[in-house]
């Protein structure tokens, strides 16, 4: 069956990094369009970034431009996602998301790993 499996959450400080896996299983990763989302407290789940299949389209959210980056091996079927210049509002539940198309109705989700970001 497939599975989506996030990692590499944790506490930070501002200012600091951490970088997100997700590895996946149970379909053909590469031809995935494969997308970070964030949830915070008491709000609504929102885009972070996404990556099609071959590697070779990027689209990133206004918030995160500049200090995310978004990259994937597809030998090893796992997504990343590189955190740096962390702020507290990037603070939340962290999922990674896999779909044929971004116009698919089918698509797959993660469990989600935390990060927290906190002096």
């Amino acid at each position: 069956q497939v599975q989506l499996v996030e990692s590499g959450g944790g506490l930070v400080q501002p200012g600091g990094s951490l970088r997100l896996s997700c590895a996946a299983s149970g379909f053909t990763f590469s031809y995935y369009v494969m997308t970070w989302y964030r949830q915070a407290p008491g709000k609504e789940r929102e885009w972070v970034a996404l990556l099609t299949g071959t590697g070779g389209s990027t689209n990133y959210a206004d918030s995160v431009k500049g200090r995310f980056t978004v990259s994937r091996d597809n030998d090893k079927n796992t997504v990343y996602l590189t955190m740096n210049s962390l702020k507290p509002e990037d603070t939340g539940v962290y999922y990674c998301n896999a779909r044929r198309s971004m116009s698919s109705p089918i698509q797959y989700w993660g469990q989600g790993t935390q990060v927290t970001v906190s002096s």
